[in-house]
């Protein structure tokens, strides 16, 4: 790819809540000066809280400035990062980091910046090749009046995609969930036939992406040991093996139900490329425990690419310089691996045309 400005993606990205460990994992992440030979960097954030996690980190700060108010802001931002700072607004956060009203309003604005920059077409100065969203908190979107379960569903709405689902990517798991932000004891009135098989589908579609050509896909079940034949509940006969079975008659490579406390470990080991989990904490506490410094999470069904990393906003640790930018850095790699192959023309990232 050609290194001069013009012809390098850029990248989104969204600080987080501001008193959560956003501004530390971002300033960390971005300060290796090889990513900014690979692409451009917009940050909306506080300037004034990434120059002190710079300073508590022993970080030069190596980015320009520009107000979010200003003309500039809505320009063609030459220098390979650049803070877009939301300083209008007063943060008043408290002594001990925690859920604010002002952390969920800026943070909601940081992200409705992205994606509105995502959004636009490639010939505007503003647009953004991909987004990579810091983490934010939940309660201070609820505190601060917005009703969101979470960043994807924000994502889905904005970006008028009917489908979506939540997805991470590490070094030794791949995982798909079919229910995301939903309560346990709804999970099983949420899922259905259909639902399960798009996730299959959301699945294949990630690994093409990725380069994986005919994936091996696994496909949780839902009960303890996959229902054992109905006796610990039908959802898994009911539901989930009639999806399998048409992704099946649709030349897919999958198999299950299989039991969720076994199947993660044959993936781990490298006997399927990715699994389809039924709920958020089946799918989250293997990726998690495999590779919580690495694992990234990506929104599927969106015409953008969004990554993040796959942590929260660790307010016991806000501002003591410990957190770990790992997860972060991953998800700006594979960001930049992902607009790379947007950018290819079709048939050469090695993805199939047919199933």
């Amino acid at each position: 790819m050609d290194p001069s400005p013009s012809n390098q993606p850029v990248i989104g990205v969204s600080m987080g809540d501001p008193a959560g460990i956003g501004p530390e994992v971002v300033v960390k992440a971005l300060a290796d000066p090889r990513l900014h030979e690979r692409a451009r960097f917009i940050i909306h954030g506080r300037n004034e809280l990434l120059n002190l996690a710079a300073d508590r980190a022993g970080i030069r700060p190596y980015w320009y400035r520009v107000a979010q108010s200003s003309d500039r802001a809505r320009g063609d931002l030459l220098p390979p990062v650049t803070v877009v700072d939301f300083d209008d607004v007063d943060l008043n956060l408290p002594q001990e980091p925690g859920p604010t009203r002002a952390g969920g309003h800026l943070s909601k604005r940081f992200v409705e910046e992205v994606i509105a920059d995502a959004m636009l077409p490639q010939s505007d100065a503003r647009h953004v090749d991909a987004i990579v969203t810091a983490p934010i908190c939940k309660e201070s979107w609820s505190i601060a009046g917005f009703k969101w379960p979470g960043h994807s569903e924000l994502l889905a709405h904005r970006t008028r995609s009917k489908r979506q689902a939540m997805a991470f990517v590490s070094p030794r798991l791949k995982v798909v969930l079919a229910t995301a932000h939903v309560p346990l004891m709804d999970v099983k009135n949420v899922l259905t036939i259909g639902r399960v098989h798009e996730s299959i589908e959301f699945g294949r579609d990630l690994c093409r992406r990725l380069g994986i050509d005919r994936p091996r896909i696994a496909v949780c079940g839902l009960n303890p040991h996959a229902g054992e034949n109905g006796i610990l509940g039908d959802e898994d006969q009911r539901v989930i093996a009639p999806a399998i079975d048409v992704a099946v008659q649709h030349g897919l490579r999958v198999t299950g139900p299989h039991p969720a406390d076994t199947i993660f470990i044959g993936a781990a080991n490298g006997r399927f490329d990715i699994v389809v989990a039924m709920y958020h904490d089946q799918g989250l506490i293997p990726v998690k425990l495999l590779g919580w410094d690495q694992a990234v999470n990506v929104t599927l069904g969106l015409p953008i690419i969004r990554t993040s990393p796959d942590h929260g906003t660790a307010f016991d640790i806000a501002g003591r310089d410990k957190a770990d930018a790992g997860s972060m850095r991953a998800a700006i790699d594979l960001a930049l691996d992902l607009a790379a192959r947007n950018s290819l023309p079709a048939g050469d990232d090695g993805s199939a045309t047919s199933s």
